[in-house]
């Protein structure tokens, strides 16, 4: 059997990889800015907040937990979702990699 592409890259590589599909869509954006505002909610605080269906949104939760980017706990027959640190750190660090680069550059470019 033949490697996959993310077979190539490194660990971190394709971790952030996928930190950051799961950012790609306005709706998930729109997400994690609600959780920053509220703390913690569930899917229904959510179905009220945004222009979308029950199903839409519990499929992008479902997203940004799988990516690590959300946490979710079972209370009674709900899900309470949170901002899960980890994730965000991971993100922090690479674009504070790319930040420092830039501003040694000097606003040198190609």
């Amino acid at each position: 059997m033949g490697a996959t592409k993310s077979d190539h890259f490194t660990e971190s590589q394709n971790e952030l990889a996928v930190l950051t599909k799961a950012l790609g869509h306005p709706a998930r954006i729109a997400i994690i800015e609600y959780l920053l505002k509220v703390n913690t909610c569930i899917c229904g605080d959510i179905v009220n907040e945004l222009p979308l269906s029950q199903p839409t949104i519990s499929q992008h939760l479902k997203e940004l937990k799988n990516a690590g980017l959300i946490k979710g706990n079972v209370e009674g027959n709900a899900i309470c979702y949170c901002i899960n640190e980890k994730g965000f750190e991971k993100i922090k660090g690479f674009l504070g990699v790319v930040s420092l680069h830039l501003e040694k550059r000097n606003n040198e470019c190609c």
